[in-house]
């Protein structure tokens, strides 16, 4: 049983429908979160467990939705998490995609930073809303 250390949330939009905001450049990373934990006092076998959810519209076409997590600040920084969503032809309403992800033995620097993106391989492509991503560190 782990020991909590540090916890944190990255709440961009609470409700449905409350943003609109587009991708709007095919197969690259678009920011939807960030966190960072304080690793002050973190003892053995650190682990960071994250999870989350974005919301998007889509076009009425075949689309693929990647989100990806990054221990980092940049989308080319060490992959945690990565997993695409395709969607059909006859979704209409608003997809809500949510995700759960870890991180074991990170290297312990003072605050570990955590990002999340998501991409889209056809343009059309909304985030809508809700949008939230959070974590927490323990270790023994």
């Amino acid at each position: 049983m782990g020991t909590y250390v540090d916890g944190r949330t990255s709440q961009n939009a609470s409700t449905a429908n409350s943003i609109a905001i587009p991708i709007l450049v095919i197969n690259t990373p678009q920011l939807f979160g960030q966190i960072g934990l304080i690793t002050a006092g973190v003892g053995t076998n650190p682990r960071v467990l994250l999870k989350g959810t974005v919301s998007v519209s889509l076009p009425l076409a075949l689309v693929g939705i990647t989100v990806t997590i990054v221990r980092g600040t940049l989308a080319t920084d060490p992959v945690v998490y990565s997993a695409t969503s395709t969607f059909s032809l006859s979704v209409l309403a608003p997809q809500v995609i949510a995700f759960s992800a870890d991180d074991f033995l990170p290297t312990i620097t003072p605050q570990l930073t955590y990002t999340a993106f998501i991409s889209s391989n056809l343009l059309g492509t909304v985030r809508v809303g809700p949008e939230s991503f959070d974590g927490i560190l323990v270790s023994d």
